[in-house]
């Protein structure tokens, strides 16, 4: 069991395989979870429509652990996909306003013009965070953050995840390998092992646990 709390930061931890990505993949309809249930603003997600899905989607950013940002279109072409792909209608000034206000959150004020390939991999990495922002989410899904980043743009990226969960109140499930990104960004940590929820607890908590099986992510 797996309870998220409102404006609280959880992250995921465990093994290769143990199921982490499945999960938020399953939180957001992309995957059919085998058993059991997934509850998000009070709706059971596997019992709705495509319509009620894309709704609730609305109030769920999903960064995805590629970025998943389109190489042929710019970034505010980028920014724009999630308004045009759930059908929400803003007029131009609105979406200027939008995407002006996503880039300078992310600390990229300047980038709309630009085409992905031009970005650094942090670039792209803060792009995707702010295309998650561009609905306002009130949760927000982290797949690997900061993987394949360097320790110090890794940081950044931990800091601006912060950044967003303070000024907008998000709550957030993360999942991660980067225990000094964990370090700073989560207020629980929950480990899975072969799928189910080994442990919880806050990071000082469990790295001093008494359970090898704990104390090893933490070694």
């Amino acid at each position: 069991n797996l309870t998220l709390y409102e404006g609280e930061n959880v992250a995921v931890l465990g093994k290769s395989g143990s199921g982490k990505s499945v999960l938020i993949k399953c939180i957001v309809g992309l995957l059919k979870q085998d058993s059991g249930e997934i509850r998000a603003f009070g709706k059971d997600i596997l019992s709705l429509n495509q319509t009620e899905l894309d709704q609730i989607r609305t109030k769920i950013g999903f960064l995805f652990q590629s970025n998943a940002l389109y190489d042929s279109m710019t970034v505010r072409e980028n920014l724009e996909f999630p308004l045009r792909r759930l059908s929400i209608i803003k007029t131009k000034d609105e979406v200027d306003e939008m995407i002006k206000e996503a880039l300078e959150n992310v600390g990229l004020p300047h980038t709309a013009n630009l085409m992905p390939s031009e970005l650094s991999g942090g670039m792209r990495k803060r792009i995707g965070v702010a295309r998650t922002l561009i609905l306002k989410p009130r949760v927000i899904l982290y797949d690997e953050p900061t993987t394949g980043l360097d320790p110090i743009t890794a940081k950044e990226i931990g800091n601006l995840m912060n950044s967003v969960h303070k000024k907008y109140n998000t709550s957030s499930i993360i999942i991660s390998h980067d225990m000094s990104c964990l370090k700073i960004v989560a207020q629980r940590i929950v480990l899975l092992i072969q799928g189910i929820n080994y442990a919880e607890g806050t990071y000082k908590e469990l790295k001093n646990s008494s359970d090898e099986k704990v104390r090893e992510f933490f070694e």
